[in-house]
């Protein structure tokens, strides 16, 4: 394997892991900030996920299926081949999930803000809100750990 196929292959397990792991920890801190049902912290928390969202999630979103061709490119490994193809596939789903989310962050953020401006408790919206942002979570998430199993393991998958 050239130097190349190795700069790829690491790129790109890079943005895997910082998909994986930004969206961990998103969940984790914005369901322990929920749960306190305090606005200035889940202001703060969700605050704090917008920006990572930004930064590492919309970075490694960019960069995995630029690597991803690049890498089957240089490997030889058809984009047809059938764990290629169910990966992007897992990845369209992801995305569905997650762009809608980027904008229910935003809002409950804005919301909890206002709250705590007020020092009221948190508006019934923004707990709605964050009902759907859980639920997105699971199909998203879902989706990136089989894609994160395809790539380890490659299977033989026909369509």
């Amino acid at each position: 394997m050239s130097i190349w196929a190795d700069l790829l292959r690491w790129l790109h397990v890079i943005g895997a892991t910082m998909l994986f792991g930004t969206g961990a920890g998103i969940a984790f801190f914005m369901l322990m900030a929920q749960r306190t049902g305090r606005p200035e912290i889940v202001a703060h928390v969700a605050g704090t996920v917008v920006i990572a969202d930004a930064i590492f999630t919309a970075t490694a979103v960019v960069v995995q299926p630029i690597s991803g061709a690049l890498l089957a490119r240089e490997m030889g490994w058809p984009l047809s081949q059938g764990w290629i193809v169910l990966s992007l596939l897992l990845y369209a789903v992801a995305g569905a999930f997650w762009l809608p989310v980027v904008w229910i962050q935003m809002r409950m953020r804005d919301l909890a803000r206002q709250a705590a401006r007020e020092q009221a408790p948190l508006p019934d919206a923004q707990k709605r809100l964050f009902r759907i942002w859980f639920v997105c979570g699971f199909p998203a998430f879902g989706a990136v750990l089989a894609i994160l199993w395809l790539m380890a393991t490659r299977p033989d998958i026909g369509f």
